[in-house]
């Protein structure tokens, strides 16, 4: 039961992740970024079969293979995805072309990785992917994180969005002294 239950949280995280992927969402305020994986990491770590006990060594080095995977996938994510500040100085992003390659490639190495590992005779279960898909997440938004911070820093808080109009621009200028 608890397999199947994985599978279903899977199917339903990657199918959010695609979703939202290719719409414009809101970045979260930095504060819990962390939630989703962390969850996904529990749920993964609750049911047993991360590690095969027949190959535990070699196991162990294709769980971390994996994590890498997915770290590298999320951070990937996280710099192709495109970043805008909107009007009420909130941040958003939405993917782009290179997060399509991102994507792509990712897949076709924990789809290689997990090739490997039936070549091999390590049985993987649904833990090692959630695993994988906790780690590529959480770079992911820890990168978008960290986007956002950089942004905030760099313009001011809030910082002066694209879409200001040329009024709220040349108010802002009068307000400080100007022309």
């Amino acid at each position: 039961m608890p397999e199947l239950f994985n599978v279903l949280v899977i199917v339903a995280v990657v199918a959010l992740v695609i979703v939202r992927q290719f719409s414009a969402q809101r970045v979260g305020d930095g504060r819990r970024w962390w939630v989703l994986p962390v969850v996904l990491l529990v749920v993964a770590l609750r049911t047993d079969g991360a590690l095969d006990p027949r190959h535990e060594t070699l196991s162990a080095a294709m769980l971390g293979a994996g994590l890498v995977v997915g770290l590298v996938t999320g951070a990937g994510w996280g710099w192709t995805a495109r970043l805008w500040q909107g009007p009420d100085a909130s941040f958003w992003s939405r993917g782009t072309r290179a997060t399509v390659f991102v994507w792509v490639g990712g897949t076709a190495l924990r789809g290689s990785l997990a090739v490997a590992a039936v070549l091999f005779g390590v049985h993987q279960g649904t833990a090692a992917l959630l695993i994988s898909l906790a780690a590529m997440l959480f770079a992911r938004s820890g990168v978008l994180a960290l986007r956002t911070r950089s942004m905030r820093e760099q313009y001011g808080v809030p910082a002066v969005s694209q879409a200001c109009d040329a009024s709220a621009a040349a108010a802002r200028v009068m307000s400080k002294g100007g022309a």
